[in-house]
């Protein structure tokens, strides 16, 4: 493509792809510090291709796009070929029935997105004062790439708000979900977060708290050099458990972990449940400049509210000891709700190759998107903040 001085290339492998050209365009903050979205990061990416968590075999084919303006790669994004909708989080299952219903073929499509990643961050990598031609010229070349091979769709998933509004502009199909999210309204500590609910639920937190720290089981949090390479022979452990429970499978391959020990453990935080100096449960989480990722959790053995108190409320302790402005604890899960987690929204593109099945999909998200608000609305007016807090929380 060379419309507009703008040559967009598409790359199978990072390797084909410097990192210090793709963090120019995920991240140029990180040169001061961490990544605002550990996620779209040169290392996180890599990581998942070298450990064959994507590739060949998995569902995910990787078609990284890179633009380049006047010999300089402007914009790059995470997109992959998708034989299957799994590993997503923003599901398309019903479309992808209705539309092989109808005599279609809805995969393979194409998916912009960190595979296995539920989490809001930018999607239309660009470096900083690119936004436009790098945002246009990578839409431009997704949407040319599944015309040209007949895909049926592309997909943009978890993209930022401003993205949303840019995606619309230049004709994608907005769609607006929901997740639970912990937001720090400047807490000194977890008892001054406590001070802001509702009674109830400020004694159901504390008898929570108090019953997973009763088990006799020692809980740390560990992360850079605190994190040994022992650890992870655990947090795979737990990993396989939780996903083949939930999933039939987990996503990510046991060498991800190895070379997470490698080149991101500054970016991981993990929270562990010792017995007699032993893992015996665990939680994952990533870091970034404003929030703290809730990932992978699992457990060996089951103890009462251990899971609240190791994904939960460890997580907000962390956040607030390092000044970070929000938990983003998953995908789904209203059981958040009552442990001070509030509903907001989450932001996909979408674009269909078949003009009458992208208008059928456009009624279908405009209906959805009035549902989501008013399942907002009416959750967080149950939310577990005491009234003058829960106006402020919104």
């Amino acid at each position: 493509m060379d419309g507009t001085s703008v040559i967009v290339s598409v790359c199978e492998s990072l390797d084909q792809i410097k990192a210090e050209d793709w963090d120019a365009c995920a991240c140029p903050e990180a040169a001061d510090g961490r990544p605002v979205d550990p996620f779209t990061t040169y290392r996180f990416l890599k990581a998942l291709d070298d450990s064959r968590s994507v590739g060949v075999g998995t569902g995910w084919q990787a078609q990284y796009l890179t633009a380049e303006m006047d010999g300089q790669i402007i914009a790059c994004a995470p997109l992959y070929a998708k034989s299957h909708s799994q590993g997503e989080y923003i599901f398309d299952h019903n479309w992808a029935h209705a539309y092989e219903r109808a005599g279609g073929r809805y995969f393979p499509k194409l998916q912009l997105a960190v595979p296995f990643t539920p989490v809001t961050g930018r999607r239309f990598l660009t470096r900083p004062g690119y936004e436009r031609p790098g945002q246009e010229a990578l839409v431009q070349a997704a949407v040319q790439l599944a015309d040209r091979h007949s895909l049926s769709s592309f997909h943009v998933t978890f993209c930022t708000e401003d993205e949303r509004e840019a995606g619309t502009q230049m004709g994608l199909l907005p769609r607006t979900t929901q997740q639970f999210h912990w937001l720090n309204n400047d807490y000194q500590s977890f008892d001054d977060f406590l001070a802001s609910l509702s009674s109830r639920k400020r004694k159901n937190i504390r008898r929570e708290r108090a019953q997973a720290q009763g088990s006799g089981l020692e809980i740390v949090q560990l992360t850079r050099d605190g994190i040994e390479a022992a650890h992870w022979d655990a947090i795979w452990t737990f990993y396989q458990d939780t996903g083949a429970r939930k999933w039939g499978m987990p996503y990510l391959t046991r060498r991800f972990f190895d070379i997470a020990h490698d080149t991101l453990r500054d970016d991981i935080l993990l929270v562990l449940a010792l017995q007699d100096g032993m893992p015996v449960a665990g939680a994952m989480n990533l870091i970034g400049r404003d929030a703290l990722y809730g990932r992978y959790w699992g457990c060996t053995a089951q103890y009462p509210a251990l899971h609240f108190e190791l994904c939960y409320y460890q997580a907000i302790d962390f956040a607030i000891a390092n000044g970070l402005a929000r938990v983003e604890a998953g995908a789904q899960g209203e059981h958040k709700l009552a442990r001070g987690y509030l509903p907001v929204e989450t932001h996909s593109l979408h674009w269909f190759r078949d003009p009458s099945f992208g208008d059928a999909v456009a009624h279908y998200l405009e209906a959805e998107r009035q549902a989501v608000s008013e399942d907002i609305e009416i959750l967080t007016a149950y939310g577990p903040f005491k009234k003058a807090n829960q106006e402020e929380q919104q």
